[in-house]
């Protein structure tokens, strides 16, 4: 191929030759075969005008939106509700102490009350009065910022604001777990030293944004060594985790061992680390790096789906903290009451040991459940539809991926559940089969022995007849 290409432009220097010698470089010019101005091709159209992009303008912020309900929907009768509710309080398999509600969305109107304004064990569907709270203390697009500071020369400080998902390796956006990453920050940091010429640091981490015990009185030791929950900080890598595992050892002191993972990150980035790291106040000193965790919205999100105890702590935490009070678990349960009782939801009653329902001593009524529910629910506070929208939804996600797999109420429910020895939840959303969506509260604090399987299999029955529920009245 090489050698015919080379053949050819012999051949055109030849004739262009022969026409040049011959003085005929006029028409050689004409032809196109010479260099010049002379052309015998047709004159070319005129180009047309090079299209001009329409003025750019800023894109709407994104709303969260419900698809519209049919008010026509037939509504189920109440009678025929309530029937099902007790029911289901005096079925042997829930135990002696069962309380439900269920309720209409559009209207209000609760179709059944069994027992259900006494206090009871939530388990995890205490969480939703946390979410709730996170929602209209902190808002859904705030951010939790993970900064380094330098107090003086030499000296920086890794302080954390709230965010215990922390990648140790870069930052993964579309992720709300690691989503922020230590490489990231470990980069800024040593651009800014290296700028001023130093390479050698001493590291302090500033965990002061939280205060009190790290790790709950009410908590039983064991839960704590499986790993249910971790001791709660203002920052942490993948939730203090040891290993990846859905329940694995923690890390007994989340914030130091950050810091001691940044310190070999600042090493891969050319800054040297010396001495042991420790704690250090990083008040009023110069930001040198920064990185934001996902917004709040995704944080809570990933809270519900995954019923994660370390991060619902750490999101009433920082209410508390919104509010002016202390960021420890007294202070987090007073301000998650005080938002739901701010928010219209009557809290007479309720007891909150911490903020995930995992601790000893919580006690809230089916009631509050589906009043906040309701609340999170109505077209006029738009800002609470997340509470809803992102609970799991049946058969496809997170603590519900495994329920409701078939039925009238696969895909149509949208739930938190709750688990405890003895303590079986559920609380959520549920659309019938007429087209008419219902929120329901159960909570069950002294099922029988035997473990979860037979109490949450009723309650997935009685949700199925809701959903199933052709029961409007004539």
């Amino acid at each position: 191929m090489a050698r015919r290409g080379r053949a050819g432009r012999v051949v055109v220097a030849l004739t262009l030759t022969l026409v040049l010698a011959a003085g005929g470089y006029v028409a050689a010019d004409a032809y196109d075969v010479a260099p010049g101005v002379l052309t015998l091709d047709p004159v070319a159209e005129p180009p047309e005008p090079f299209p001009t992009a329409p003025g750019a303008v800023p894109a709407p912020d994104p709303t969260t939106t419900l698809d519209q309900l049919d008010p026509a929907a037939p509504v189920p009768g109440a009678a025929q509700v309530q029937a099902l509710a007790d029911a289901l309080v005096a079925d042997p398999r829930m135990g002696g102490s069962t309380g439900v509600v269920v309720a209409d969305v559009l209207t209000g109107q609760v179709l059944a009350d069994a027992d259900g304004e006494r206090p009871r064990v939530p388990a995890s569907t205490a969480k939703l009065l946390t979410a709730l709270a996170a929602m209209t203390a902190l808002g859904p697009e705030r951010t939790l910022p993970t900064t380094v500071v330098q107090p003086e020369p030499g000296r920086i400080v890794l302080v954390g604001g709230g965010d215990m998902m922390l990648s140790a390796g870069t930052g993964a956006p579309g992720e709300a777990n690691g989503h922020a990453g230590l490489v990231d920050l470990a980069a800024q940091t040593a651009r800014a030293l290296k700028l001023v010429g130093t390479t050698e640091v001493v590291l302090g981490v500033d965990d002061t944004l939280f205060s009190g015990p790290s790790v709950n009185p009410g908590w039983k030791p064991g839960d704590v060594n499986a790993g249910y929950v971790a001791a709660v900080a203002p920052l942490g890598i993948n939730v203090a985790k040891t290993r990846e595992a859905p329940y694995p050892p923690r890390f007994a002191d989340p914030a130091l061992q950050t810091a001691q993972t940044f310190a070999t990150v600042l090493a891969e980035q050319g800054i040297t680390v010396t001495g042991a790291v420790g704690r250090a106040s990083g008040a009023g000193a110069l930001e040198i790096g920064r990185v934001e965790s996902a917004p709040l919205r995704e944080v809570v999100r990933y809270a519900l789906h995954q019923s994660d105890n370390t991060i619902t702590e750490v999101l009433g935490r920082l209410v508390a903290v919104e509010h002016g009070l202390p960021g420890s678990f007294e202070g987090a349960t007073t301000a998650v009451l005080a938002e739901a009782a701010s928010a219209g939801i009557g809290t007479t009653g309720a007891v909150l040991a911490d903020c995930s329902g995992l601790a000893t001593g919580s006690a809230l009524p089916a009631s509050l459940l589906a009043d906040l529910l309701l609340l999170a629910t109505d077209a006029a506070h738009t800002e609470l539809l997340p509470v809803v929208l992102d609970l799991p939804i049946a058969g496809w996600q997170g603590t519900l991926a495994e329920r409701f797999e078939t039925g009238p109420a696969q895909g149509l429910v949208r739930a938190k559940t709750g688990s405890l020895p003895n303590v079986t939840s559920l609380a959520g959303t549920v659309q019938t089969q007429d087209g008419r969506l219902l929120v329901f509260a159960v909570i069950a604090e002294a099922t029988p022995v035997g473990g979860q399987i037979t109490p949450r299999a009723t309650i997935d029955g009685f949700v199925q007849q809701l959903a199933a529920c052709g029961c409007a009245v004539p």
